[in-house]
């Protein structure tokens, strides 16, 4: 049987050491790393169309059942009066105590049939209340294809850019109805059925496309054939992976699962495998002190205080409280270039920045500083081609939000942990500008129009 996590985190002593040392490798996206090359493929959904593959590196969890909408209601922030057919949303849950636990994409399929797509975090807290509770629903997992044996239930395709909706046309051989954001759409592509949700990635139009497996490589190659008049660009893990910093979305914030009501429980049933590993120059024995609220990452608009959820009450607290802002840090290029030359000088350098994504752990949390004192958290961290820019995406006290201020960013972990992607290094000090999220311009004034 399978470690749990309550069992390995009474073996490392705390869930803090549990997970700044854990012994895996940072989380890698199965697919091609690059095509071509990343600066040229994060340009692609800002001047053409970007294809990317994104069958390989989600979680999928189907549910259904009688109970399947009374079960996500009573687990999400989200308000559920009105979710038809063939729309989406973004699913937000918190703990008891109004912490976050994570987000995903829910679709909603069919009657009484949904899927829940992304990071597992959010996914494990929803799957063991249904399993737990009183609600006559069924699940069906499909993993990532790090863990899974065989292929996906279904391909899962992006695309992205300015070209995205004529090439949906030339494809489909038809106009593209009129969908808003997070509707849902049916085309034919290569004689196959396509399901489709109108969706930003980076701030630009496009398209998720999904359906079974089996259809994945036909309507890939349709694409790909059809995309060649429209300068389509395939688009590798390296360059995916750091579409987020344009949209501003998080994609794995440290999860509230550690403690507080009902946890106990939960981590028992949890897989000690899918804990995940921490990373960072934000240090504290008390683990609480690294959750993160809906408010601290921009979902605010997400909450719905018309239904009763897990963590209402403390989340009605929580927002009536004084709120952390996210934004954009844009790191000083003189500093940047400074850690990465020590490792070209004698003695200790600092830690290794890679490009275009420099995250060495599932949950970055790196300190933000003003006048010496701590103002927030950065967590995600890359380079965008198409903003010459390195930033982070950041939760910071209001205070200090405001765009233009100038902060640190902690760079490094002291002491320093056993994870394996970490070296022995020193702590920096890197300026940085706070600046909007998303930071690109497009990015803010279009990325839920429609």
């Amino acid at each position: 049987m399978a470690q749990s996590a309550a069992d390995a985190i009474a073996e490392a002593g705390s869930a803090v050491a549990l997970l700044r040392n854990a012994q895996v490798r940072p989380t890698v996206f199965p697919v091609t790393p690059e095509f071509t090359n990343w600066r040229s493929e994060q340009r692609s959904w800002r001047e053409s169309v970007a294809l990317l593959d994104q069958s390989h590196h989600m979680t999928d969890l189907f549910i259904s059942g009688p109970d399947a909408m009374r079960l996500l209601s009573d687990v999400a922030v989200n308000s559920f009066a009105k979710f038809p057919v063939d729309s989406a949303k973004q699913f937000v849950a918190v703990n008891h105590e109004g912490y976050l636990i994570g987000d995903a994409i829910l679709f909603h399929l069919e009657e009484d049939t949904f899927d829940l797509v992304g990071w597992h975090m959010v996914i494990d807290w929803l799957q063991y209340h249904g399993e737990t509770g009183d609600y006559d629903v069924t699940f069906e997992r499909d993993a990532n294809s790090l863990v899974r044996q065989g292929n996906p239930k279904l391909y899962r395709y992006e695309l992205q850019g300015p070209n995205a909706l004529a090439l949906m046309e030339q494809v489909t051989g038809a106009s593209v109805p009129d969908t808003k954001f997070f509707g849902m759409a049916t085309f034919q592509i290569a004689g196959r059925e396509v399901r489709s949700l109108r969706h930003g990635m980076a701030g630009q139009p496009g398209f998720e496309l999904f359906g079974p497996w089996e259809d994945g490589e036909a309507v890939r190659d349709a694409l790909v054939e059809a995309g060649a008049a429209f300068d389509l660009v395939l688009v590798g893990s390296k360059a995916y992976s750091s579409a987020n910093l344009e949209s501003a979305w998080v994609p794995s914030p440290f999860p509230a699962i550690f403690s507080g009501e009902g946890t106990a429980e939960y981590l028992g049933w949890l897989p000690a495998s899918r804990t995940g590993s921490l990373a960072g120059s934000f240090t504290s024995e008390n683990v609480e002190d690294y959750y993160v609220t809906p408010y601290d990452l921009g979902y605010g608009r997400t909450v719905a205080f018309d239904h009763d959820f897990i963590g209402r009450e403390a989340l009605e607290r929580i927002a009536a409280a004084p709120q952390r802002k996210k934004v954009t840090l844009v790191w000083h290029p003189s500093d940047v270039a400074a850690a990465v030359q020590s490792m070209f000088e004698p003695g200790i350098p600092a830690k290794y920045i890679e490009f275009p994504k420099a995250r060495y752990g599932q949950h970055q949390v790196d300190r933000v500083l003003a006048h010496g004192a701590d103002v927030g958290i950065s967590h995600d961290c890359g380079y965008i081609t198409n903003e010459h820019a390195f930033v982070s995406l950041a939760s910071i006290d209001a205070e200090h939000a405001e765009p233009g201020t100038e902060v640190i960013v902690v760079w490094g972990e002291e002491p320093n942990s056993t994870k394996p992607a970490v070296e022995r290094h020193r702590q920096v000090e890197i300026r940085a500008t706070v600046e909007p999220a998303p930071y690109s311009a497009f990015a803010r004034e279009n990325y839920r129009r429609g």
